[in-house]
This record gives C-alpha cells, structure tokens and sequence, in this order.
C-alpha cells in the first residue's frame, strides 16, 4: 500500500505487515524511538503518509512491572504524540493494544464497551495509550488482539517447540482462556481497516480481533505439538502452580462481531494459521 507509515519493524505484526505491503515505510527504533514521543510526532511529519499503524510497543509484561515509566512511554504517551501528528495532518490512525487492558473476569467474551480493569502495568499503559490515542481528535482505530504467535521473535509456539523438543512432560497453564491470533491476521484486517478508513472517513473505534475457537494454553500446546510431530505430554496445571511478577487475565476471550459487522473481517482459525506458522519455520 503507497503513503502507509507503520511504526515498528522487527515485532512480530510489524514484520508481517511489511510482508503483505511491501511497499510501506517501517520505522525502527533507528529512525523513531518510542521512548521519545515527541520524536516519533516529528517522524510521522516528516514522511507525510496517507494512513499510519501503529504496531509498536513495549510488550514485555513481567519486566513492566519494575520499567513502568519505559513502558508508559513507549504504550502510552508516544501512540498519543503520533495521533495527535496524525491528527494534524488529516490522515487515519490504526493502533494496536491487547486484551490485558480487561481484568480477566467471568467468561463472558469481552466487548468492546465492557468496563476495562488491567491487572498490571503493562495492561496499565496499553489502556493509556488507547485513551490518547481515541481523544487525539483525529480518524483514529483500536484494534484489541490477543496471544500473538508467528515464525518471529519470541512467543509461545516457538517456545513450546524448544521446551517440547527438550522434556517428555509440560505443566501448562489451563484455566486462562483466551484466542490464539497470527500476527499475519492481524496485519491482514488492519489493511482492511486502513482502507476502509480511507474510503470512508467516518469509519473507525475501538475493535476486538482474535483467533477461533477460544482456547487455554494448554490446548494450545497440545496442538502445536500435534501438528509439529513432537513427542511431549501436556499436564494442565493451574495459574497459581506458575506465579509470575504480572497477573494474566484468566478470561482474555474477545467478542469479534463487531469487526465483522463494520469492516467484513471474521475471526480466524488459529490452527490454520498455526500450521502455516510450522512450515515456515520448518523451511527457514
């Protein structure tokens, strides 16, 4: 896509993004560095996009607990200064947060208006930067997702590869219930969204998008070895036998019928997603 500026480029969305859209322009941390909103604003002026992503952010959870100011830096106030440019300049906004800005409660699938409650920092931050990124004035859109996995950078199917490939037996959470989401889905609906948003000016909010159908982490691993042929039980354990610095939410399921409805885009199945996940790792 011509004019397309996307904060990011060696996260996992980011990467994918620069795969479908060869032609966008990917700002690394060289050229805007997030812990200096005012920076990522004079980037952002600088390139003079048509339409701008956001798929950048600080996303280690347990060590925003003790980098909190980090971290609201670069979830917060740094998306906040780029919707404001963006806003100035008269062009669409697109960010990406997470399902951590919910507490976790019940079991209901979140919607997009249902109270938020982030349990720690880094859920703390990612609900800051979509507040200033909604009140910048400008065409702007959320896009809420879930349990990222792609063939980069660190995530939980990889890590089960490694950990699968080393033990006979893993204890893996199973009372956190959420939908597994490829990142090159995620790329996938905010080009969508994009040009929806450019074509219709009045387009845009907060949405969910998330990988079907909902599952634990356990489930999740249980098919990541199966497909991947790797011989390693699963035992489901609870949150409380795998304590980390940050609480998880336990519900991260998210309502997607509003996606759908707006922009035409329906949740993916993650095992198909998965699968295309094994094989380019297996041919890399």
């Amino acid at each position: 896509m011509q004019g397309l500026l996307v904060f990011g480029r060696t996260g996992q969305v980011a990467r994918e993004l620069a795969r479908v859209a060869p032609a966008a322009r990917c700002l690394g941390r060289d050229a805007a560095d997030l812990s200096d909103p005012a920076a990522c604003a004079a980037a952002l002026a600088q390139a003079q996009p048509r339409l701008v992503i956001n798929a950048a952010a600080y996303t280690a959870v347990d060590r925003a607990e003790t980098e909190a100011g980090t971290a609201r830096l670069v979830n917060a106030e740094a998306p906040a200064a780029m919707a404001a440019e963006a806003a100035r300049l008269g062009v669409p906004f697109l960010h990406v947060s997470t399902d951590y800005v919910f507490d976790g409660s019940g079991q209901v699938p979140w919607r997009e208006a249902d109270p938020t409650g982030p349990l720690g920092v880094y859920g703390a931050t990612k609900l800051a930067g979509e507040e200033g990124v909604m009140a910048a004035g400008g065409q702007t859109a959320v896009l809420r997702t879930s349990w990222v996995f792609s063939a980069h950078g660190a995530n939980f199917v990889k890590t089960m590869l490694r950990l699968g490939r080393e033990r006979d037996q893993l204890g893996i959470v199973a009372d956190q219930i959420g939908g597994p989401t490829p990142a090159s889905a995620i790329a996938a609906a905010l080009l969508v969204m994009g040009r929806a948003m450019l074509a219709d000016r009045d387009k845009g909010g907060i949405y969910h998008f998330a990988g079907a159908p909902d599952a634990s982490w356990a489930d999740f691993a249980r098919e990541i070895f199966s497909q991947a042929g790797v011989s390693c039980a699963v035992r489901p354990i609870a949150t409380a036998d795998y304590p980390t610095p940050a609480r998880r939410p336990a519900n991260s399921r998210l309502d997607c019928r509003r996606i759908a409805e707006d922009f035409g885009i329906d949740r993916p199945d993650w095992r198909a997603g998965l699968a295309e996940v094994l094989k380019e790792l297996e041919d890399a």
